[in-house]
C-alpha cells in the first residue's frame, strides 16, 4: 500500500471508531409511557418531555470526548493530505458534521436541538433551486395528487394479512435471492417502535405485528437494497472505509435513493409517498411555530387514526420539546426524491450513466459525487459490490427515465378533459 492510500485508510478507520457512540436515534426517541401518558390526557395535554427526560436516557456518548478526538482527526487530515486532497475534504466535512450532531445530542429539550436539526438535516423552506420551489411546496402539490390518485386504487391487494414470524421468513427468503446467501440478516424484535427497522447488516421487524406483501417488497427495496447495502458496500472499501458510515448530510441522498428505488421496482403506493410528503407537511406546521398538540391535531383532523397522527408528530418533535420546534430529518424523503433523480436524469443526458452506480458505494451525498469520481478514477474507491435493480441495467434506466422531460410540459387539466370521454 502507497503512502497515500495508508494515510487514507488510517484516517477512515480512526473516523469509523470515533463516531461509533453517536447514536442518534436510539438518543431522542420518546419511549412507550410519553404515548401512554398523552392518550390517558384525552389528547388535551402536551406531552410529557422535558429537558430531564433527556437527560435520564442511558446513553454511552460522551461528548467532549467524541468532539475532541474527531477534531485531532480532522487536524490530521489536513497534516498528512493536504488542503486539496478529495479524500480530506470528504473527511473533514464528516469531521464536522459529526461534532455538529454530538452538539445536537448535547441539546436535546432545549431551543438549540432543532436550530441544530435544522443546520444537519436542512428546512421545508430550502428551495431546490434560484426562484424555484421549496421542499414544503412539493410536499403540499404531490400529497394532493397522490391522495386523489390513491382512492381510485384503495384496497387492491395490500391487507395485511402476513403474520410477522412469516413476514420474517418471506423478506430473508427474497433478500436471499436478490443480495446474496445470508448477506442480509432478518431478524425479530419487538423493542423496535416502528413495525420495521434497518442497522448495518440486518433488518429487524416485529413479530406481533401484521403486514402485507407489499410492506415485504418495500422492506426489500428500501431497507435491504439501499440502507443495508450501502452500508456494506461502503465498509467493503477497501481504503475509505469512511463510506461505511452516515453522516447527517447524507441523509437526503439515502432516502431519495430508497424512495426512488421503491419506485422504479413498482414497489410502492401513492398512499405510502402521501404519508412520507405529510410528515413534511409536519415539519413545516412545527417550523412556524404550531406546538405538538396543534401538529397532532391537525393530523387527526386531516383523516389521520390516533395512532398514525402520533406517530407521525411524535416523529417530528421527538428530540425536541412540545413546543421547541421540530427535528427535520424526515424532510430527506422529498428533498432526496427530487435531487437523486433529477442527479440521475443528468447523468444520462450528460453521458455520465457510468457514474451512477456510485451511489451505491456507500453512505454518500451528492455534494460528494465529484470527489468520488476521482477517487475512483485514481482507484481509492472501489465500485459497489451490490447495486439494486434498475441501477444495475443502465439503458433500461435510461429508457424509463426518456418520457419525463415532454410529459412534464403537458397540460394535465386539458389531457383530463379529453380523456374522460374514453371511461
Amino acid at each position: 500500500m502507497d503512502l497515500q492510500r495508508e494515510a487514507i485508510k488510517a484516517l477512515s478507520d480512526r473516523i469509523v471508531a470515533a463516531q461509533r457512540p453517536i447514536k442518534v436515534l436510539g438518543a431522542i426517541n420518546w419511549d412507550d409511557q410519553i404515548r401512554n401518558d398523552f392518550f390517558a390526557s384525552k389528547f388535551k395535554e402536551q406531552p410529557k418531555v422535558d429537558r430531564d427526560y433527556y437527560l435520564n436516557r442511558m446513553i454511552r456518548l460522551e461528548p467532549d470526548q467524541t468532539r475532541d478526538e474527531l477534531f485531532e482527526i480532522e487536524l490530521d487530515v489536513t497534516s498528512r493530505l493536504g488542503p486539496l486532497s478529495p479524500a480530506g475534504v470528504l473527511m473533514r466535512f464528516m469531521c464536522e458534521q459529526f461534532r455538529l450532531t454530538v452538539d445536537m445530542i448535547e441539546a436535546r429539550g432545549t431551543p438549540r436541538f432543532a436550530a441544530l436539526s435544522r443546520l444537519l438535516y436542512g428546512t421545508p423552506s430550502d428551495v431546490f433551486h434560484t426562484g424555484g420551489p421549496s421542499i414544503a411546496d412539493l410536499a403540499v402539490t404531490m400529497r394532493k395528487s397522490l391522495e386523489a390518485n390513491a382512492m381510485a386504487i384503495m384496497g387492491m391487494g395490500d391487507e395485511r394479512t402476513i403474520p410477522g414470524p412469516d413476514a420474517v421468513a418471506q423478506l430473508r427468503a427474497q433478500l436471499d435471492a436478490s443480495v446474496g446467501v445470508g448477506k442480509v440478516a432478518v431478524k425479530v424484535d419487538d423493542e423496535i417502535a416502528s413495525d420495521a427497522a434497518a442497522g448495518s447488516d440486518y433488518i429487524k421487524m416485529r413479530e406481533d405485528r401484521f403486514f402485507s406483501k407489499r410492506d415485504i417488497d418495500l422492506l426489500e427495496a428500501h431497507e435491504g437494497w439501499v440502507h443495508v447495502c450501502t452500508t456494506m458496500n461502503g465498509l467493503a472499501q477497501p481504503v475509505c472505509t469512511f463510506l461505511g458510515k452516515a453522516a447527517p448530510r447524507t441523509t437526503v441522498t439515502q432516502e431519495g435513493l430508497a424512495v426512488l428505488s421503491e419506485m422504479l421496482n413498482l414497489r410502492s403506493h401513492p398512499m405510502r409517498l402521501a404519508k412520507l410528503m405529510r410528515r413534511i407537511d409536519a415539519i413545516a406546521m412545527a417550523s412556524e411555530g404550531a406546538t405538538f398538540l396543534e401538529v397532532f391535531e391537525a393530523l387527526r383532523t386531516d383523516g389521520l387514526s390516533e395512532d398514525d397522527a402520533w406517530v407521525t408528530a411524535s416523529r417530528v418533535f421527538r428530540g425536541s420539546l412540545p413546543e421547541a420546534g421540530p427535528f427535520t430529518k424526515d424532510l430527506g424523503y422529498g428533498k432526496g426524491l427530487i435531487l437523486t433523480l433529477m442527479y440521475v436524469r443528468m447523468a444520462i443526458r450528460f453521458g455520465k450513466t457510468n457514474r451512477i452506480p456510485l451511489l451505491f458505494c456507500g453512505k454518500v451525498d451528492l455534494l460528494d459525487m465529484a470527489a468520488l469520481h476521482q477517487l475512483h478514477d485514481e482507484n481509492l474507491v472501489d465500485p459497489p459490490a451490490f447495486v439494486p435493480p434498475p441501477f444495475d441495467d443502465l439503458p433500461a434506466l435510461a429508457t424509463t427515465l426518456a418520457l419525463g422531460r415532454f410529459t412534464s410540459q403537458l397540460d394535465l387539466d386539458r389531457l383530463c378533459v379529453d380523456y374522460e370521454k374514453l371511461f
